[in-house]
Formats: structure tokens, C-alpha cells, sequence
């Protein structure tokens, strides 16, 4: 990945055949005023965008005020709050932040935008460049069908063959679950009607041995053989780990209290 205008910081996604007319970028903790715990893991300040956290509201609007210098236009921030709703971009006013955890646009400009700091977030457009999404999956989202439902918007406006990356999230060998999440993705698997769908899941949840009733859960491989189902088979990402790298992002599971990065997508 390379970054924009000289911002080592932040992040541009490497993403093949992406439409010229579309514009991308991934934050990372660093390049902000937050202190700790929201600092950038260096002991300067932290590029933090969420205001949920416990970070203090002028830090939060300053990296706030960081990020917009790069962009077209504010970006539409989501209520998040690990369901499937897909909120239209295009029809937000200013000031208002809809309770959804993914968002499309049509409009040139508008900035759709996710906050983590482990779940996966996940930017989508379709190659003729006329329609954009950004998701966030959490594993509940990505269990309840949030990738789908967020192509299934796409679709309805207009979207030709819709391509995808997968941006920063826990990777598959720090990312322990229960029993729970198994089962989630497996129910899911077996109501597809797809014939591997289990077998994919099996995969990428595999148990550890010492740990009875633990497994290790790969977020990547699950969404790119959610996306498969669906029909987006050009998939690019998921190359890195919240967790494992502390001086570049934000991590909940691995620091309890933390900031949020941000990734976006728009139609220039």
C-alpha cells in the first residue's frame, strides 16, 4: 500500500482494476492529537475517529478535521451497531448519522465511511464505477449477511459485476472464538444451499487443541467465501492484523480501551 499526498500514516488500498474514478483510503492510528490509550502506540498522538470511545470531543474533531483535508467531501458516519442495515449515502443530510453498518453511494463525492478496531471492514464497487459500498462486519454481521445485504443495495442501484476489498481486521491467528461462532457459520453455510459452503466454514474456523471448545477464526477467508456465494468473485486484501502490529492500529482485542480507523470509498 502506498499513501496519499506524502501521509505515511495512512493507507491506500493495493486493489487491481480498481475504476480511476474511484477514490479510496484506509487510516491508521498514527497522525492524530489523541493521547493515550487512543495515542498512535509510538508515544505521539493518535489519529482516533471515533466518538464512542472515551477520547475527548476536540481531539476527535481535529482528527476528524485531519482525515477531511484528504477528501472530497465530510464522510457519512454510521451508528454501528453489528446488524445488516444499509444505509443510502446519497440521501443523508448534514449532521445526521444513520444506525446502520453499511452505507452505498451514486453521487459523485459522497464519502462512505466504517470505523474498527478489529471487525472487518469492507469496501465494494462495481467496475464501471457508477456505484460504491462500504461494510462493516463484525463476525455477527458477517454471520447475519451484512456483505449481502450491502450488493444486494448495490444491485438494486444499478451496479454492474461488483468487485471487493477487504480492509484491515483481526487476522486468523489472533482471532479467538467460541462454539457460538462456529455454529453461526455454519447455520449460515447450510441455508445457502451450496454444497462446500460447510466444508469452507471448517476451514476457516479450526479448533485449538489445547484449548477445547476455542478455535481460531479466519474473518478473511470467511468473507471471501461469503462473497463467493454472492457472486463477487473479484476480491482484493486482507493482508494484515489489528492485533499483531500495535504501532500502526487500533486493536479492542488486544487493548480493551482504543481509538477507531476509519476505511473509505468514493466517486470522484
Amino acid at each position: 500500500m502506498t499513501a496519499p499526498r506524502g501521509s505515511p500514516q495512512w493507507l491506500v488500498p493495493d486493489w487491481p482494476g480498481l475504476p480511476p474514478n474511484i477514490g479510496v483510503l484506509a487510516t491508521t492510528r498514527r497522525g492524530g492529537v489523541s493521547p493515550a490509550p487512543y495515542d498512535d502506540g509510538q508515544g505521539g498522538g493518535g489519529l482516533n475517529l471515533g466518538i464512542h470511545v472515551g477520547d475527548q470531543p476536540h481531539n476527535v474533531a481535529q482528527n476528524r478535521a485531519t482525515l477531511a483535508a484528504e477528501l472530497p467531501d465530510e464522510p457519512v458516519w454510521l451508528n454501528q451497531v453489528h446488524g445488516v442495515a444499509v444505509a443510502d449515502a446519497d440521501k443523508v443530510r448534514p449532521g445526521q448519522v444513520p444506525t446502520a453498518d453499511a452505507s452505498i453511494a451514486r453521487v459523485p463525492n459522497t464519502v462512505c465511511a466504517i470505523l474498527t478496531a478489529d471487525c472487518l471492514p469492507v469496501l465494494f464497487c462495481d467496475t464501471a464505477g457508477t456505484v460504491v459500498g462500504a461494510a462493516h462486519a463484525g463476525w455477527r454481521g458477517l454471520a447475519d449477511g451484512v456483505l449481502q445485504e450491502t450488493t444486494r443495495a448495490m444491485r438494486e442501484a444499478g451496479a454492474g459485476e461488483i468487485m471487493a476489498w477487504l480492509g484491515v481486521a483481526i487476522g486468523p491467528v489472533r482471532f479467538e472464538v467460541g462454539n457460538d461462532v462456529l455454529q453461526a457459520f455454519l447455520k449460515q453455510a447450510r441455508a445457502s444451499g451450496d454444497a462446500a459452503a460447510e466444508a469452507l466454514v471448517q476451514a476457516a474456523i479450526v479448533p485449538i487443541e489445547i484449548k477445547p471448545g476455542k478455535y481460531l477464526a479466519d474473518m478473511y477467508a470467511l468473507a471471501r467465501a461469503i462473497l463467493r456465494r454472492d457472486g463477487v468473485l473479484r476480491v482484493a486484501g486482507g493482508e494484515y492484523c489489528t492485533v499483531s502490529n500495535s504501532g500502526r492500529f487500533y486493536s479492542y482485542r488486544r487493548d480493551g480501551v482504543t481509538g477507531r480507523q476509519a476505511t473509505l470509498i468514493w466517486i470522484k
